[in-house]
């Protein structure tokens, strides 16, 4: 039991004065297991209330992530559909342009090798062009010469010209219906290079 002097300790007056009387308190035995009971239950219900009450509000914090996330990924689904709809038009626009840029390309190529071939003719004297065969990896060219040299000459220049990689004589002869001058007619083949 415990004692509580709320007046506090008088002292005594004079001779064989009487002592003063103090207030005391009991409050009751504080090592008793129920008190003891009672204030760890309480502590226990106040921590447990605490991390709850913590809990709680991360919950909700989650929650306003959770649903500010999935609106993002709504607007953001949206612009990806967008997007790859804007993609398609794009690999579509390239592909004609493409299309259209080899079929550009495609187009000067004969005009390109006709000019090549004739400035290489006119520039080689006493030959004269009958027919070109352009069969995409090769070009056959029939002529007729003068003589001999102006064929080999007409290879040295169709060389030179650096389109053709591989030039060889197919068939070369004297061509007896002109009785006046010699006349050789002669098929060339010629392997196309890189251009």
């Amino acid at each position: 039991m415990i004692k509580i002097n709320l007046l506090g300790n008088t002292k005594r007056r004079g001779k064989g004065g009487a002592a003063s009387s103090a207030v005391t308190m009991e409050v009751g035995d504080v090592g008793s297991p129920r008190v003891k009971i009672l204030v760890v239950a309480a502590l226990v219900g106040g921590l447990n209330y605490g991390y709850w009450h913590s809990l709680d509000v991360q919950k909700r914090g989650v929650m306003q992530k959770m649903e500010l996330a999935e609106r993002k990924n709504r607007e953001l689904s949206d612009v990806k559909v967008h997007y790859l709809e804007r993609q398609k038009q794009a690999d579509a626009y390239k592909r004609r342009v493409d299309v259209i840029d080899q079929l550009r390309s495609n187009q000067n190529g004969p005009v390109s090798l006709m000019s090549m071939v004739g400035d290489t003719i006119n520039s080689t004297e006493e030959v004269w062009l009958n027919t070109m065969k352009d069969s995409g990896t090769s070009v056959d060219i029939e002529g007729m010469a003068l003589s001999t040299d102006a064929v080999a000459n007409l290879i040295a220049n169709l060389q030179k010209t650096g389109y053709f990689k591989n030039i060889e004589i197919k068939e070369t002869y004297q061509d007896d219906s002109y009785k006046d001058m010699q006349a050789f007619q002669f098929t060339l083949s010629c392997e196309k290079g890189k251009s």
